[in-house]
């Protein structure tokens, strides 16, 4: 029975295999245990893609611990949620949230199998054609929530399966160590970092679009970004308009997203006064967003037990590298927790300046954003105009 503990094999899609050896020198001898592991080097990981053996890299997890219990015949394995705590990121995958589709995307994904493939599948589990309203529309059924969150999902994947056909991109996806997403981006992250499956992932953002419009629906409630004010700023304009609403219309910032570009979140009626005083507060512009309704905020409320159900009934592994959640622009590694705060995501307000300033800060050098838009490269270049990103879309 303890001969198990000789090898700890770490769970990731079913077409990849990732192992972690153990010395016998940290093993206990009981069948339940808390590892602590010193001396176990985590800086060469490899895991096989098709039978064909390729490594990355993760760094400074010098003393990460490991908690494992051991019966007749199975193993289970919990990494601790800090195991990505002290992360140090090179080269990052970013995907963009909603309100990136655009008519014609998906359409380069046609020329490779391996993207092509993702859409079929995509069909099978939406019921009908998704690739046919990425690339012909119309454009008011693809910006529609419940079609635009899996239409970005897939073809972000896409994107993914774009570059590995380019000529040094399989080197490139390979030297990713670090991947993050703008709100439903974030889904997608966890899918290439391998916490679940592309059709768990897909299923889950398809359920999570259905019960966001369902509590948009249930509410009237808008978003609109304020644009040329820092986030104290906006956050007096915020409490300004409060002043003169119910409860029911107030609003709050649901994405910090930049510095001078802020969304705020809320009410039809609060929406409406933050729009007519944002200019006595010296904005430069107000732009309200195609979205359902003011997302991030407590009036997704409703959509909460639904994503709770879905997210109890789907297999969540630690993923292999660090992926940043939306809620605290953390890593998390354990699989409840990252459930936890996946459910938590949609009434929380997006932390993706804070993410964006602290890969850079901890040495980000390379990054690369996957899929439709260019909205993650603009926000980027405001927070730090030397920064490196390229585009890779489908």
């Amino acid at each position: 029975m303890l001969s198990l503990l000789h090898r700890t094999i770490l769970r990731t899609p079913p077409a990849y295999s990732l192992i972690l050896r153990i010395p016998r020198s940290t093993m206990a001898t009981s069948s339940s245990s808390s590892l602590l592991l010193p001396s176990v080097s985590l800086n060469n990981l490899c895991y096989s893609r098709n039978a064909s053996p390729l490594c990355f890299s993760v760094k400074n997890l010098s003393r990460s611990r490991v908690s494992m219990s051991v019966s007749a015949g199975s193993q289970t394995t919990t990494v601790h949620d800090s195991l990505f705590a002290d992360y140090k990121p090179s080269s990052a995958f970013l995907f963009p949230g909603q309100g990136a589709q655009a008519i014609g995307m998906g359409k380069e994904a046609q020329s490779v199998v391996a993207a092509g493939e993702l859409y079929k599948k995509a069909n099978d589990i939406l019921g009908y054609d998704l690739l046919d309203i990425c690339v012909n529309g119309p454009k008011e059924k693809l910006d529609s929530t419940v079609i635009s969150q899996p239409a970005i999902y897939v073809t972000s994947l896409a994107a993914v399966e774009l570059l590995r056909v380019r000529e040094g991109g399989e080197q490139i996806i390979n030297s990713v160590d670090v991947t993050c997403g703008l709100s439903l981006g974030e889904y997608t992250a966890l899918a290439f970092a391998g916490a679940f499956s592309f059709e768990d992932g897909l299923k889950l953002v398809k359920l999570r679009g259905e019960a966001m419009q369902a509590a948009a629906d249930a509410a009237k409630s808008a978003m609109v970004s304020i644009i040329g004010l820092d986030s104290e700023k906006v956050q007096q304009l915020c409490d300004a308009a409060n002043q003169e609403v119910d409860e029911a219309d107030k609003v709050q910032i649901a994405n910090y997203l930049c510095p001078g570009n802020y969304a705020v979140s809320g009410g039809l009626k609060g929406i409406e006064v933050v729009e007519a005083k944002a200019k006595s507060f010296k904005a430069r512009m107000t732009v309200r967003l195609a979205v359902a309704g003011a997302f991030h905020t407590s009036f997704m409320e409703p959509a909460v037990s639904r994503l709770e159900a879905a997210l109890a009934a789907t297999e969540i592994r630690s993923p292999r590298i660090p992926v940043i959640s939306n809620v605290d622009a953390q890593p998390h590694a354990d699989p409840d927790t990252i459930k936890k705060i996946l459910a938590r995501q949609v009434t929380s307000p997006v932390q993706w300046e804070t993410t964006v300033k602290t890969l850079l800060s901890k040495g980000l050098k390379s990054s690369y954003e996957l899929g439709p838009g260019k909205v993650i490269a603009g926000i980027f270049k405001r927070v730090d105009k030397s920064a490196s990103i390229e585009n890779i879309s489908a």
